[in-house]
């Protein structure tokens, strides 16, 4: 990869390479489709490997890719079918995503659906990183196979997914929050993807400068959200590891019990605290009155503490001299 200009014909096979894969086809509708429902359904189910599996059937970094190789060439046709398939690949996806949700009419959204309505500086880093790798390996065969693993860490269709599931419960602070992600992606890889390209030579400076301009002007208009939502991030943080420690090292209660694992839910007033913990003794409502009293006096805000505890039992083996003198039988010697 060099500063020079392409030459025509390697130009042109790379323009008709991506044309056809930004195409709106039957095989793209099917991959939207299907990526969705596992994605969907995993985000539901809270399972990691699932939404895993389904950003390597999601076909949205190709019509994003294509968007990015006609900016900085002026082609509009181009430009066109990728603007096409990526909006109606999103409406599709958001569509089936909330009517998913609407028929599943699941209480609480786990850990997997909260996590992507919150984006920050970090996820824009990330997905400038997975856009350049994508670029690259469009202009470099040898390393196209590293596509899947690009399509898994930016993560393009669970934003999307999380847009409808949050809509299906009218709850629009999860659906702003993982739209905001969506862009992000969005933007990060088409705009990382446009410097790879005029990087490589695919494309002159004069050419390719307008459209850039654009692309960094409204990534830095959501640097400033994102920032915002990074120094959240590390407030909240901060907060719950001072919870943690107050619990541990404060409460009697927590001197009978032990703490496994604790989540924080962010999107509610107040705050809900799940603490898992491990017990032979039952925790009552005045305990958990008690100590969100004690919370909020220590911490200075109020949270929502919800425990989910697992029973200790203790289980032995009977012993022989036991089960023999029941049955009147007595011991060799």
């Amino acid at each position: 990869m060099t500063g020079n200009r392409i030459e025509p014909q390697r130009l042109n096979q790379i323009l008709l390479e991506v044309l056809e894969e930004s195409s709106l086809d039957i095989n793209y509708v099917v991959l939207i489709l299907g990526s969705c429902v596992i994605a969907t359904l995993g985000l539901i189910s809270n399972s990691a490997a699932v939404i895993i599996g389904a950003m390597i059937v999601a076909p949205l970094m190709l019509p994003i890719r294509g968007l990015a190789f006609a900016a900085v060439e002026g082609d509009l046709l181009l430009f066109r079918k990728s603007l096409s398939a990526l909006a109606v690949g999103t409406v599709l996806a958001i569509f089936l995503a909330w009517l998913l949700g609407v028929l599943v009419k699941i209480p609480d959204f786990g850990s997997e659906v909260l996590a992507r309505s919150k984006p920050t500086l970090l996820d824009l880093g990330i997905a400038i990183a997975a856009g350049g790798i994508s670029g690259y390996a469009k202009i470099q065969p040898k390393v196209s196979g590293t596509l899947a693993g690009t399509a898994i860490a930016v993560a393009l269709m669970p934003p999307i997914c999380v847009i409808g599931l949050g809509l299906s419960q009218a709850n629009w602070s999860l659906s702003l929050g993982a739209s905001l992600l969506y862009l992000t992606n969005l933007l990060g890889i088409t705009l990382s993807c446009m410097l790879t390209f005029l990087i490589a030579g695919y494309t002159p400076l004069h050419r390719a400068g307008k459209a850039i301009f654009w692309a960094l002007g409204l990534t830095g208009i959501l640097v400033i959200p994102l920032g915002v939502s990074f120094a959240e991030l590390i407030d909240q943080a901060q907060l719950e590891a001072s919870l943690k420690r107050a619990l541990l090292n404060k409460t009697i209660t927590f001197q009978r019990v032990e703490l496994i694992e604790s989540n924080t839910n962010w999107l509610v007033k107040p705050p809900e605290v799940r603490l898992i913990v491990r017990s032979n003794e039952p925790l009552t409502p005045k305990q958990v009155l008690l100590l969100e009293k004690f919370v909020e006096k220590e911490m200075g805000r109020k949270f929502t503490l919800i425990f989910q505890v697992d029973k200790v039992q203790e289980v032995r083996r009977e012993t022989r001299n036991k089960d023999s003198n029941e049955k009147g039988v007595s011991q060799p010697k």
